[in-house]
């Protein structure tokens, strides 16, 4: 077994952890970022297929490399995957890919990690960036459906090559829910598309002008703060609501000949039935009913709570310093779990926690140095 000794270890290569790695490398830190995954960036490869983003160009760059696309332009999520490993490397961050965390202590001094080599890192700060959408949460009742329905998650939807023969019941309606129920529609598929509505976007953020108006909507939503009463009004709203439309709209839904319902409330003779009583018909159903963070590797009394999200105040963990998450939802603001919220976050964290001796470290680390001009560059 081998130990690796570290000023602050990273758990998770995503936007998140690159953000925070980049700060923790400016101030000099030995650092090191944990990833699961084979590549960075592979989350964004894995989601389905036709996805693009819809947050516009200048949210979504991380500090210091321009994405490559046109002003107006949206990445695909593998070219936001493939922008990230670029990243990593232009940055010439330390990551250790296809490597899971699968336990974190203390030992009364520092921050133990067990790999899933069997090597162990000892930490004096450990920041966990591993996102929320790593458990797909799906009503108790799913089990009830009949065997011959098909069921996916949204996380696990690649494209329409999974949908069986027949109807498909999208359960959700926020942006990944009518993303899947209109390329459902777009393949011949009779569409049943079922949730509250969370409202949209009234401007077509494809076109220049849209996009601009994007923009000013965004930096609204990063100003919905929980230290505002707005902002926790807002927070409040949210959890447990998909956000807004960005990119589809009701219209959209009706062009493609989708049928809208509320709720789905339960399952009657094996099929899906909405709380006002409608059974639904369907040969696949599709849950874009949420997900959480997957936090079990964690052992630390308090850190994670009874909802599966960490106990955190800003991203720092009470009652564990030097533990911090980055990346949940409404961290700080509503932007918080999105690209052009996290940056905010990971710079308030990493200030937090690293001491002052490690930021005049900086002026003399190679890291350090290294990671300061191509942020300049």
């Amino acid at each position: 077994m081998d130990t690796t000794i570290l000023d602050t270890a990273v758990v998770g290569a995503g936007a998140a952890g690159l953000m925070v790695g980049r700060r923790l490398a400016e101030r000099g830190e030995r650092l090191e970022l944990f990833d699961a995954h084979a590549r960075v960036g592979d989350p964004w490869r894995e989601r389905y297929r036709s996805l693009r983003l819809f947050t516009p160009r200048p949210f979504l760059e991380l500090p210091g490399l321009p994405i490559g696309i046109g002003r107006f332009e949206y990445p695909t999520g593998t070219e936001m995957g493939d922008y990230l490993e670029r990243y990593a490397q232009h940055m010439k961050l330390p990551v250790r890919t296809s490597t899971r965390v699968v336990r974190l202590s203390h030992d009364g001094d520092r921050f133990r990690l067990e790999l899933d080599d069997g090597d162990e890192v000892l930490a004096d700060r450990v920041i966990v960036t591993v996102g929320v959408h790593q458990v797909p949460i799906t009503p108790a009742f799913a089990a009830e459906l009949d065997a011959s329905i098909r069921q996916v998650h949204s996380l696990d939807y690649r494209g329409p090559e999974q949908f069986a023969d027949g109807p498909v019941l999208v359960v959700g309606a926020g942006n990944s829910g009518t993303d899947v129920a209109l390329e459902a529609a777009r393949t011949g598929h009779a569409v049943t598309l079922a949730g509250r509505h969370p409202g949209h976007v009234p401007v077509d953020i494809d076109r220049p002008l849209g996009n601009l108006l994007s923009g000013l909507f965004i930096r609204r939503l990063r100003r919905l703060t929980i230290d505002t009463s707005k902002g926790r009004a807002a927070r409040d709203a949210q959890l447990g609501h998909g956000v807004m439309l960005i990119r589809n709209s009701p219209k959209d839904l009706d062009r493609a000949g989708i049928v809208r319902v509320g709720r789905i409330g339960g399952v009657e003779r094996g099929r899906a039935v909405t709380t006002d009583g409608t059974v639904i018909d369907a040969a696949t159903v599709v849950w874009c009913t949420g997900s959480k963070p997957d936090l079990g590797w964690i052992d630390l009394a308090g850190v994670v709570g009874a909802s599966g999200f960490p106990n955190e105040q800003r991203g720092l963990v009470t009652g564990w310093p030097g533990l911090a998450f980055v990346g949940m939802p409404f961290q700080y603001s509503f932007a918080s779990p999105t690209l052009m919220g996290m940056d905010h976050d990971a710079e308030y964290v990493v200030d937090a926690l690293v001491p002052a001796r490690a930021v005049a470290a900086a002026a003399t680390s190679p890291a350090g140095r290294r990671v300061a001009r191509r942020a300049a560059a």
